[in-house]
C-alpha cells in the first residue's frame, strides 16, 4: 500500500505548484511611441514613401517656380520620356540588388543587345524580328553568365559583374567596328526596331510606346515580387541566403534567374533605345548602369538586399528627371544637377541606415 501511495505524492505535489502559482496574463510593454518612431516604422513598412514624397515636393516646388512652363501635360510626360531607358534597366538593377547584389554591366548589356538587333538585320540581312530575338538571347546570355560566376564560383557580384562590363563593352565595340546605323535607314527597311519610339498623344501629354512599356514592365515586377512565391524568394534570398537555403529555397538557382531575367530585361531596354535615339549606336546609354544604379539609392531600396519596392525605383528615377529638367528650365549650370543628386543618393543611403535601425 504505501508504493501507490508514494506514487501520487508528486502528482499533489504538482497540484501545489499549479494552485500556488500565479494566474496573471503575460502583458507586453505597450509603451506609446513618439512621433519620430512611427515615423520610423511606417517608412520600415513602406520603403517607397520616401521617395514618393521627395518626388512630389520636388514637382511643387519646381511648379511654383516655373509655373506652366513646367507644370503642364507635355513637360511631365517629357519627363517621363526622359527617363524610360533608366527605368527599364532600374528594374533590372532592382532585381539584382534585392538579392544583395549589384549588376555593374547592365548598360553594355543593353547596348550590346541594341547592336545585335540593328548589324543582325543591316549585315546578315535577317528579318528584324528575328534579329530582335537575337538581341534578347544575346542579353539573356550574359546575365546567365553573370549568374553562374555569382551563384556556383561564389565570386563576388561587383567584381563579376565589372568585369562583364568591359568583356561586353569591347565587344560591342570591336563587333559593331563603331558603325553607327541611321535613322533614316532603320525607318525605311526596318521600323520595328524602332516601334517604342512611336507616341500617343492625349490631349498635350504624349506617351511613347517606351514610357508605356517601362510602366507595364514595373507593374508586372511589382506584382511577381509582391505576390508570387518566387518574388518573396527574391528577397529572402537577399535578407539571409543561408536561412533561405534552411528554408527549402533553391539560392543558387534562384540567383542564376534573377542575373538571367536581368539580362533580358537589359535586352528589352536596348530595343526601347533604339526607339528613343532613332539609330543603333554602340556609344549610347554608357552610363545606364550608374544611372540605374541612382534611381535605385534615391528609390529607397537597400545596398544589403532583401529591402525595397521595384516602385521606388521609379519613383527614384522620376526624382532625377525633375531635377534634370527642371534645373534646366530654371537656367542654372547643368553641374548643379549632377551635385543635388550627389547629395540625393548620400542623404538616401543614411535614411535607409536609420530606418534598418527597427529591423536591427
Amino acid at each position: 500500500m504505501s508504493e501507490p501511495q508514494s506514487a501520487a505524492h508528486p502528482h499533489h505535489e504538482y497540484e501545489k505548484v499549479l494552485s500556488e502559482s500565479s494566474s496573471q496574463v503575460a502583458s507586453f510593454d505597450l509603451h506609446d511611441k513618439s512621433l519620430l518612431q512611427k515615423c520610423q516604422h511606417y517608412l520600415h513598412s513602406n520603403p517607397a514613401a520616401v521617395p514618393l514624397i521627395v518626388l512630389v515636393f520636388s514637382v511643387l516646388v519646381f511648379g511654383i517656380l516655373l509655373g506652366s512652363k513646367f507644370f503642364s501635360a507635355f513637360t511631365l510626360t517629357l519627363i517621363l520620356q526622359q527617363v524610360a531607358i533608366v527605368g527599364i534597366v532600374g528594374a533590372a538593377q532592382t532585381l539584382v540588388i534585392l538579392t544583395a547584389g549589384i549588376d555593374l554591366s547592365v548598360g553594355a548589356i543593353m547596348v550590346l543587345s541594341s547592336v545585335v538587333m540593328g548589324q543582325f538585320t543591316f549585315r546578315y540581312g535577317l528579318p528584324p524580328t528575328l534579329s530582335i530575338m537575337c538581341g534578347f538571347a544575346v542579353g539573356a546570355f550574359c546575365g546567365w553568365i553573370n549568374g553562374q560566376l555569382v551563384a556556383r564560383m561564389k565570386l563576388p557580384p561587383f567584381i563579376v559583374t565589372l568585369g562583364m562590363w568591359q568583356i561586353v563593352l569591347a565587344a560591342n565595340f570591336l563587333y559593331s567596328a563603331n558603325e553607327t546605323i541611321r535613322s533614316q535607314d532603320i525607318s525605311q527597311q526596318a521600323p520595328i526596331l524602332q516601334f517604342f519610339g512611336q507616341n500617343l498623344r492625349i490631349g498635350n501629354a504624349v506617351f511613347t510606346y517606351g514610357v508605356i512599356g517601362m510602366v507595364l514592365l514595373v507593374a508586372l515586377f511589382w506584382y511577381v515580387l509582391n505576390r508570387t512565391a518566387w518574388g518573396r524568394h527574391v528577397y529572402a534570398v537577399g535578407d539571409d541566403p543561408d536561412a533561405a537555403e534552411l528554408a527549402g529555397v533553391n539560392v543558387r538557382r534562384m540567383l542564376i534567374s534573377v542575373y538571367t531575367l536581368s539580362g533580358l530585361i537589359c535586352a528589352f531596354a536596348g530595343w526601347t533605345l533604339i526607339g528613343r535615339i532613332g539609330s543603333v549606336s554602340p556609344t549610347a546609354g554608357q552610363f545606364a548602369n550608374i544611372e540605374s544604379i541612382t534611381a535605385v539609392v534615391i528609390g529607397g531600396l537597400s545596398l544589403f538586399g532583401g529591402r525595397g519596392s521595384i516602385l521606388g525605383m521609379l519613383f527614384g528615377a522620376l526624382i532625377v528627371g525633375v531635377f534634370s529638367l527642371g534645373l534646366r528650365l530654371v537656367g542654372t549650370d547643368p553641374q548643379w544637377t549632377y551635385l543635388l543628386i550627389g547629395v540625393l543618393i548620400i542623404t538616401a543611403v543614411a535614411i535607409d541606415q536609420w530606418i534598418r535601425k527597427v529591423a536591427g
